[in-house]
Order: structure tokens, then sequence, then C-alpha cells
């Protein structure tokens, strides 16, 4: 008999992986919290499948489905439950790569884990099976608690990364199996409907099901922090020192005898104060406990004459507060040791950054250089001649081709030198544009070590990391040498993100979440027409960046060249929509949907069917390639085709341009146009034939999908062809934006490179207005 058999009938999966982790509590604690963890994820997991309100993101790792907005909107109205079942995740990550947990932690594991199995038993099952309301603990198998071998703990690990790419093929065969049979896709919108109107309906009750109550509040709270020190690689916390730590000097009015105690204190290797943490319980604002904890800073601080850092949380929410510098901020868990060291010793290394003087090498222009001075202005206030913090985050808005890159490099700069940043982090959105922005900064900046993290191995020495987002991702939910993870809260004190939009931080937010850092967005889509969520990101008034500066003002500046655009429908038809003619909450679904440049956009209102046998009609695409052939700017007295883009819907696609481009210009011998994209091999050697500046090499057309939708800089591109949908913003002006380079003598001496021209087949224009 186990106290899951409630769930035996109608959810059999969590019944095995619960009553697993319910028969090793006591004998094997590492064990039950993998079982109690494994049991969660396949939790999750259902939920995101069979309600229709979630919707599984773009990476749907564990912390990724657990963070998502909507599921923490259905576990809001039951209390804790949503950080209880955080509990599980961490605790249970923590004992599979440390085998760091007794019988206590995992039977109060098993205590949420009873409360969760509750309330996905309650809410959504077919039948209203009753439940007890308590776990009942002499139903647990007793004997000697074992103890994992490091050979057993690794097990462990491998067993963990297992069930996660179990479960990632699981959703890909779904996803294969509604592609291929309609009737399916249908049967499960309908069956996804109705578990989430069940569920809705339930809690809607005047009496709604009760779920089992929750587990020792203190204990949780405990286990949940002492978590996410381990995490920071604070192991050893001895009573009465790091815990507990009586102080003197408090206040009368607090407490007359004039002692305290400190629930954390985190101490240098010299033996002074870096931090205090105080602890309020899980169901109390953890604000309440912000002048408490500044009380035993200031004893701290008569004591050793060094002011500690200021933390306070309830377990599951953390705020920190440097009140030498900065106001306090939400942070995801705790700083490691050097990093607080660092933190503290910049409060008398840090320089004015307004005052910095800007290598014109990098940067001379007059508008990069006063986006410079706007952003030290926005990160940089005093008082009383002291330096102190004024925002975290910044956003740039900066047409394509006016230097993005160079500006944030110059950034950099200043921040380092200020003494602001020691390591900094730029997320780009696919491996070209970090590979091309690692080489810019390389070259601007060739002082400070780089590493693309998507190709070489992180040491954590290094000042600069490029990374795409999904890799990122992956870094921090993996652990390092079994104790902590690769990267911690505060390893990085800056990070740029590269085309900053609302689709990005939708699918990754857990980045900007974990990492306590400093933002820097860069973006080329114009002020007017950026979102207003995208603005709420870095916490300014819509339509009031940080600074601007857009493309027509930098045609009119002569820094860069215009677009003529020339519309070609060729019997393309959309169905009626028009951007400008949705709602809010249209937009935000049509950039949520489409906006993620990591992957292939999807179709949604032009159906399939309909789509491909457009783009794949042998006469279009050869009315495309002789229009292109005969209209498009040409170079060489007018002999050549000038550099050209493609923009094809997916590789099929860019292979049957490629074919019919060598069926109708044989001359070429198959040279003059490449497929450039992520499955042809040796494309990177491709892109940078093609974008070389000083010379003009094979291939002349490149046909692109996604690769060269961004950030790829090609001055002697002067023909872009629209030969796909485009359904986001962003990505629309970025895509214009690779032939507003400047390109001198590019059709003879003193023959400037002017205007490109833009062929628009899917009537993208029309869509955006």
């Amino acid at each position: 008999m186990s106290n899951f058999d409630f769930l035996k009938q109608e959810f059999p999966e969590l019944w095995e992986k619960a009553t697993q982790a319910e028969r090793f509590a006591k004998t094997d604690p590492v064990e039950s919290c993998f079982n109690s963890r494994a049991c969660l994820e396949v939790a999750v997991n259902w939920m995101f499948n069979n309600d229709e309100a979630l919707v599984m993101p773009f990476r749907p790792k564990l912390s990724d489905l657990m963070y998502d907005e909507a599921f923490g909107d259905i576990l809001e109205p039951f209390g804790n439950l949503l950080y209880e079942v955080h509990t599980i995740r961490k605790v249970g990550n923590d004992a599979v790569h440390n085998g760091k947990v007794g019988a206590r932690q995992s039977i109060h594991l098993l205590e949420i884990l009873f409360r969760f199995m509750g309330f996905i038993s309650a809410y959504y099952g077919a039948n209203e099976v009753r439940q007890p309301l308590q776990l009942e603990e002499s139903l647990i198998p007793t004997g000697d608690e074992l103890k994992k071998s490091k050979i057993q703990i690794q097990l462990l690990q491998e067993k963990l990364q297992a069930l996660e790419e179990e479960k990632l093929a699981q959703l890909e065969q779904l996803k294969k199996r509604e592609e291929e049979n309609d009737l399916l896709k249908q049967n499960n919108k309908q069956h996804r409907k109705e578990l989430k109107e069940r569920r809705e309906q339930r809690a809607a009750q005047s009496s709604p099901p009760a779920l089992p109550k929750p587990p020792s509040e203190e204990e949780t709270r405990k286990l949940y922090i002492d978590a996410s020190l381990r995490e920071a690689e604070w192991l050893n916390l001895r009573e009465g020192h790091e815990v507990e730590y009586e102080v003197t000097s408090m206040p009368v009015s607090t407490n007359p005898t004039g002692f305290g105690y400190v629930d954390y204190v985190l101490w240098s290797d010299n033996g002074l104060p870096l931090a205090v943490i105080e602890a309020k319980k899980t169901s109390v604002d953890p604000r309440k406990g912000r002048h408490q904890a500044s009380l035993y800073a200031d004893c701290l601080e008569k004591k050793f004459g060094q002011r500690p850092l200021i933390y306070y949380t309830n377990g599951f929410e953390h705020y920190l507060w440097d009140d030498q510098f900065a106001t306090d901020r939400q942070v995801s868990g705790f700083m490691k040791k050097d990093e607080l060291q660092l933190t503290i010793e910049r409060r008398n290394q840090r320089l004015d950054i307004r005052q910095f003087e800007v290598n014109r090498d990098i940067t001379g222009r007059p508008y990069q250089l006063e986006a410079i001075q706007r952003v030290a202005e926005n990160y940089c206030t005093e008082h009383e001649g002291e330096l102190r913090q004024r925002n975290r985050k910044s956003l740039l808005i900066m047409a394509t081709g006016s230097g993005k890159t160079r500006t944030s490099a110059s950034v950099v700069d200043m921040m380092t030198k200020c003494n602001w940043a020691k390591r900094v982090l730029f997320l780009a959105d696919r491996n070209a544009l970090v590979t091309q922005a690692k080489n810019s900064f390389k070259e601007h900046l060739p002082h400070l070590s780089s590493i693309d993290l998507t190709k070489e191995k992180e040491n954590n020495t290094t000042r600069l990391v490029f990374s795409t987002y999904p890799t990122m991702m992956n870094q921090i939910d993996a652990a390092r040498n079994g104790d902590a993870r690769q990267f911690g809260v505060g390893h990085f004190d800056l990070i740029i993100i590269d085309e900053a939009h609302r689709s990005v931080y939708q699918k990754y937010r857990a980045i900007f979440q974990y990492f306590d850092a400093m933002l820097l967005g860069l973006t080329a889509t114009p002020k007017d027409e950026i979102d207003r969520n995208t603005y709420s990101l870095f916490d300014i008034e819509e339509k009031n960046p940080t600074f601007a500066y857009e493309l027509y003002q930098a045609v009119e500046d002569k820094y860069l060249v215009p677009p003529k655009a020339m519309s070609v429908p060729l019997k393309f038809v959309r169905e009626g929509i028009k951007y400008s003619e949705l709602s809010e909450e249209e937009k935000a679904e049509f950039e949520e949907k489409f906006g993620d440049p990591t992957k292939e956009e999807v179709d949604d209102y032009i159906s399939n069917e309909a789509l491909n046998r457009w783009l794949f009609n042998t006469k279009t695409v050869d009315s495309v390639l002789d229009h292109l052939m005969t209209s498009g700017i040409k170079v060489d007295g007018g002999d050549k085709l000038g550099k050209t883009i493609i923009f094809a819907k997916n590789h099929k696609h860019a292979v049957y341009i490629q074919d019919r481009f060598n069926k109708n210009y044989p001359q070429y011998a198959g040279k003059f146009l490449e497929v450039i994209d992520n499955q042809v091999k040796k494309a990177e050697d491709l892109l940078e034939n093609f974008k070389l500046d000083k010379e003009e090499k094979l291939p002349q057309i490149a046909v692109s999908v996604d690769m060269m939708d961004t950030g790829v800089d090609a001055p002697r591109a002067v023909n872009l062809v629209f030969f796909k949908p485009v359904r986001s913003y962003a990505k629309f002006w970025q895509m214009i934006g690779r032939g507003t380079r400047l390109r001198p003598d590019l059709f003879g001496p003193g023959k400037d490179k002017e205007h490109f021209v833009i062929f628009d087949y899917c009537q993208n224009f029309e869509f955006f207005g």
C-alpha cells in the first residue's frame, strides 16, 4: 500500500515515479529525491501537453516550464505550491549532483510531491478520487539509511539527463504524428481544451477540491536556502558562524539586550563579513526583513569595519541590497565568494563612467558618442559626491549598419576600464552572429580575453563570453564537477542582448531571471514600432529608449543608403491580414509565434499546402529569378548582377531555387548562386566569401534560410529578395538592414553605392503597411 495509490488508475506513470520516491525516502534519500524530481518532471510535462492554457516553449527543459508565467498562474491560488514544487526541482538537482541529502530532506520533498500529485488528481482527473489530506509516514518503508558513492551519483546524473532527453524525444514524436495526422491534431486540441475547462470548473466550485496540507514552512525555507547557497559554493555552513551568528549593538528599541542572531553570514577568506541573509517565513513578503537585515549589517560593520551586502529572503524570493551604491532588487540566488568580494571592492574602485574618454578608433561618429554618453548617464548618478547606480538596463535603437556592435564594444571598454564590469556576456540568436560579434570585439578590445561558447569550453576566467541563447540556457542548467553551476548568479556584470525584442525574452526569460547583471539591449526596430512589452523589459517608458538613431536619420546624415522597394505579387495573395490592423494581443501572439529567429518560421494563417504549392511552383521560381537577373542592380559596368541575398522559406525551398537557377543559367557552372544555411557543410566559408568587402568573390547570390536574415555585414549587397512571408516586425527590419551599409567605389572610382533594391514577392510591405 502506498500514499500515492490514488494516482494508480488514471495517472499510472506518475504513480510509478511517486511510489519509487516513497520506497527509498528513508533508506536511500538521494535515490528518493531523484525520483521526486523525476515525478515532478513527468507531471509538469503532462500539464503542458494536456492543458490548453499552457504552451510548450521553444526549449522545454523543466526549469523553463516551471518559470512559465501561465504555469505560475495555474498554481498561484494554492498558497506556496509553486514555490514548493520549485523546492523539489532545486533540491532534487542538488541531491543528484552532490549526493548530500538525508532522510529528513527526502521525506520533506515527498510531502511536497504528495501535495502536488493531489492537485493533479483533484483538478485534472476524470474521476474525483478521494485522497488523504496528509502523508502517512508509516507507509514509507524503513531501514538503514544508505550513502551513495560517487559512481552511483554519476549514474543518477546520467539517468536524469536520459529522462530529459526522453521527454524531448516524446514531444518531437507527438509533433510529428500531429503533422502527419490532422484528426489526431484535432483530437489533441479538443482534449487540451476539455482538461483546461475541467480544471477551471473545479476551481470555481463553491467548495473546490482540498489539497493535502503543506509541509513545514520553516523546513521548506531552510531546505531551499541551503540548496541555493550550495549552488553558489557555500558548502560548509557552521552553526554559530555562517548560521545563527550572534551580533551585539542592536538598537534597544529592537532588542533590549542589544543582542541579535543573523540567520546567515557569508565570510571572506580574511574573516570579514561579505553578506548577511535575513530569512522570513515563506508566507511573508521578504522585504519585511529589509530593515532588520540592515541593522545586522550595522552591527557587523561596527565590529569588523566592513559593511556587508544585504540579502533578505523567504526562501523563494531573494532580494539583494548594496546600500552603499544602489537600491535593492530581486535576484534569483546568492553570489559566490569571489563575486561578493569584487562587489565590495568596487565601492572604492569605481570611476565615473560619465567622464570616460571614448576611444575614437572604436567609435568616432557623433551619434555613436552620444549613444555611449546616454548609456553612461542612464547607469550612473551621484549623491553627495558619491557614485550611485541610477538604472541597470539600457536600450539602444540603432539602424542596421550604423555600428551597434562597435557602440556596444565602446560601452564594454568604458565599463571595464572604470571598474563597473569584469565579465560580460554577449547574446545573439545564431552561431554566425556570435562569431561575427566575437571577431569584432577581438579587433576593438584585444586586451580582453574572449570565448565563443558555442565552440569552446569556458574555465570561468574569460572576460568576454559570446553565446547563443540556447547554449547559455544549457550552461546555466548544467552543473560543473558535480558541485556547482558553470556560471553563478553574479558571474556576469553586463549582458548585451543583440536584437532585443519580446519573443527573445518570452522564450529565454530564464537567462535574464537567473543572472543578476546590468542589461544593454540593441535593436534596429524603429522606436515607434517596438512593442510596449519590450520597453517594459528595460524598465523604460514606451517610445522613450535610452538612445535612438533610426534609418531615416542615418540616410539623411549619409551614414547609410536607402532602400528602393519593389512589390511583385506574382499572384501571391495573403488572406487579407495586415499587421497594423491586429490588436495588441494579436500582435503579441504573432511576435511570440513568429519572432524567434533561432527556428524556422511556421505557417499559421497561410496554409502549408497553399504556400508550399506557390513557393515550389516552377513558373513562380523561374519568374522570380528572371526578374531578378533582369531588373537587379548590376556591377562591373552593368555586366554582372551585384551581390544579392534571396531570403528563402526553408532549406528545401532554397535548394529548389538553386536547382532552377542552375538549370536556367548553366553558363555560371553552378558557382554564381549558393545556398547558405545551417544545413550546408562549410556554410561559414561561403558566407565569408560572400561578405568580403575589399574584393568580390563568388557566390554572387546567396540563398539564405534565417542564417543571413540578421546581423551579417555585407556592404556589397545591393539586391534583397523577399521570397517568403515574414511575420516578425523585428525580423522584417533586420532583413532590410542587410542592404543599408555604405560601400564607396562599388561601381568604379568615385561611384559609390547610393541605394539598394528590395524585391518583395510575398507582399511583406503590404502586410506591415
